[in-house]
């Protein structure tokens, strides 16, 4: 007979808008065990298993930092009241926390006040519409303020079509919410237990047949949300502005492009980031606020690194083909990597398909540019030593795009107006510079070929894992290596000796550098270049994790043919590490987002 060994559940803490599975153990009546479900619509053997998850009927009401939403609140923000921000992001667990999530706390009324000003515009869109979870709770017991105030809902799906009905159990009263194994939190749940029953019946009668397994959750959680980040304008006045989705195409000429290491699932490991609580690390809850987070920018061009092959498939593509991209995937190859092939992360590319169409896709395999350089130029004896160590899996995913917006033409009737991009994700290992320096040679070699025939503007985007200052940032930045840069002394077996001249012809500059070269006294911009490396023009960092603080994200663009309009701000280490580094339940990567937005220039080429 079925019989169900073992039940519990992948997080210990529930939190809204992500789905909860929980692990059930069966022992088929062939004496097999198995985690495969056999739901009530699929019997085996004449008997299957029947969920019910059920919802704490406790009339206790607590409100949750919104900062820290395991803690519970102890004030509450009258200006957020007073300016409809939504109820859930006005309460903090102590004074220290809200003074610490001022800077950017404010923000929100900043916001809210131009949502008033802007009839347009519903105060949930301007939020996000992910973001908008409420408490579900009074303030009662707050040491703040002691107003009445309602709360927010958040709409995570219809109404179930059951009956709700009430169980009485030990005197406990538990209202019945879901009937399948699955079950996702809903704002109505936030701050109540749940609690999960599995239990064999027969198919025929529905009768249970053993016994009932049970578990109980922790009080659901509203989801912790990042804290808005807005665009600096570089070119122009010197002004803030929040993310819009209209504002991106207030241009004819303009378009933006993110880049974003999105911290693969297998890397996401206690043992790694042990400063994450366990539920903000597991994938059921860093997609859903991943996805909010990158939605909520709006970017044109998507450029994601560590995109595992299973997460591109069944979640990203086709989430985002919701919203009007279109997806292009790149594995890591697999000559080093021997675990799951579903497992293995790469490089996606996503664009609006209203804005561009794709003209031509190339991917790079640096394995294979590996075996054609070390057969032409590695001496025999040496050739499978050098080969082992130029095979790394990395990639880079390359599409040339064609734009279906602006003045097509104005300039240069009878022309198509074309953009290439790369996405890339150079060799993670310090100690092997040279193969660092010789992937970043090799795709800038073949780019250039692509500029040559095509005469195109390019970006180059990516988790180079190169600091600022080293000789693949200078390659790229500069155009050249200096001979002597003490990088160039680690290289065993020639390898960057093969490449002849360490440069290239494509006139490419860093996006954030813009920050540093603009004139302008505004408060935003000089808040941006303390956050500035005044030695490398580059941010301070982009991957803020406990063992390493420093910049390693990039966007390159070419300068003869791109201007930067606006930028992402950048964030302070100090408000990324008030409790932690990252990742963190409000950021769900060890990485930060970079963003940046771009002109067409007016260019006559030789």
């Amino acid at each position: 007979m079925l019989s169900v060994l073992r039940v519990h559940l992948p997080s210990e803490i529930p939190v809204v808008g992500c789905e909860i599975t929980p692990y059930v153990l069966l022992r088929r009546p062939d004496g097999s065990i198995s985690t495969d479900d056999v739901p009530e619509s699929a019997p085996f053997n004449g008997y299957c298993i029947r969920y019910k998850w059920y919802r704490d009927q406790s009339d206790q009401k607590v409100s949750v930092c919104s900062v820290h939403p395991t803690e519970q609140a102890t004030l509450q923000c009258i200006v957020c009241v007073k300016e409809k921000v939504p109820i859930a992001k006005s309460y903090h667990c102590s004074p220290k926390c809200f003074t610490d999530a001022w800077q950017h706390h404010r923000s929100l009324h900043e916001q809210a006040k131009r949502t008033i000003k802007e009839n347009g515009i519903e105060e949930e869109e301007a939020f996000g519409r992910f973001n908008n979870s409420g408490s579900g709770s009074h303030n009662a017991g707050l040491s703040g303020a002691t107003i009445n105030v309602g709360s927010s809902v958040l709409n995570n799906g219809p109404v179930p079509i059951y009956s709700t009905t009430v169980a009485e159990r030990n005197g406990e009263a538990w209202s019945e919410v879901g009937r399948s194994r699955t079950y996702t939190p809903t704002s109505d749940d936030i701050n109540h237990v749940l609690k999960f029953e599995c239990v064999v019946v027969y198919a025929e009668t529905r009768i249970p047949v053993g016994n009932v397994h049970t578990i109980l959750t922790s009080r659901v959680i509203p989801a912790p949300s990042p804290t808005p980040r807005r665009m600096i304008q570089v070119n122009g006045a010197d002004v803030l502005g929040q993310l819009d989705v209209d504002s991106r195409s207030a241009s004819s000429r303009t378009f933006s492009v993110l880049s974003y290491n999105i911290l693969s699932d297998a890397y996401a490991t206690s043992e790694t980031y042990s400063y994450c609580p366990s539920w903000a690390l597991s994938w059921s809850y860093r997609r859903q606020n991943l996805l909010r987070e990158i939605i909520g920018y709006h970017a044109d061009i998507l450029c994601l690194q560590e995109v595992q092959n299973e997460h591109f498939e069944e979640f990203f593509a086709p989430e985002l083909d919701k919203h009007g991209y279109q997806a292009l995937f790149k594995r890591r190859t697999s000559e080093v990597y021997s675990g799951n092939p579903n497992s293995v992360d790469g490089c996606a590319t996503f664009f609006r398909r209203d804005r561009f169409s794709q003209v031509k896709k190339y991917e790079v395999e640096f394995n294979k540019a590996a075996q054609s350089l070390t057969d032409q130029g590695i001496a025999a004896g040496q050739q499978k030593a050098a080969l082992t160590r130029l095979i790394k899996d990395n990639i880079a995913l390359i599409v040339v795009l064609e734009s279906k917006f602006g003045n097509h033409g104005a300039d240069n009737p009878g022309k198509r107006r074309l953009l290439c991009v790369a996405n890339t994700h150079v060799n993670v290992h310090h100690e092997y510079m040279d193969v660092k320096l010789w992937q970043v040679h090799t795709l800038l070699k073949g780019l250039e070929k692509i500029a040559i025939s095509a005469d195109i503007p390019m970006l180059v985007c990516g988790d180079f894992n190169t600091v600022p200052g080293s000789a693949p940032h200078s390659l790229l930045a500069r155009g050249k290596v200096d001979p002597l840069h003490p990088d160039l002394a680690v290289d065993p077996f020639g390898i960057l000796r093969l490449t002849n001249k360490l440069s290239h012809q494509l006139p490419l500059v860093s996006a954030y550098s813009s920050f540093a070269r603009m004139g302008g006294v505004a408060p935003g911009v000089e808040q941006q270049r303390r956050r500035m490396d005044p030695a490398t023009n580059e941010p301070l960092f982009t991957n803020c994790t406990k063992d390493f603080v420093g910049t390693v994200d990039y966007i390159f663009y070419t300068a003869d043919s791109l201007m930067v309009e606006s930028l992402l701000e950048l964030l302070d280490e100090e408000s990324l590490r008030k409790d932690t580094a990252i990742p963190s339940p409000q950021w769900s990567s060890d990485h930060i987002a970079l963003l940046a937005q771009f002109r067409c220039k007016h260019r006559t080429r030789r």
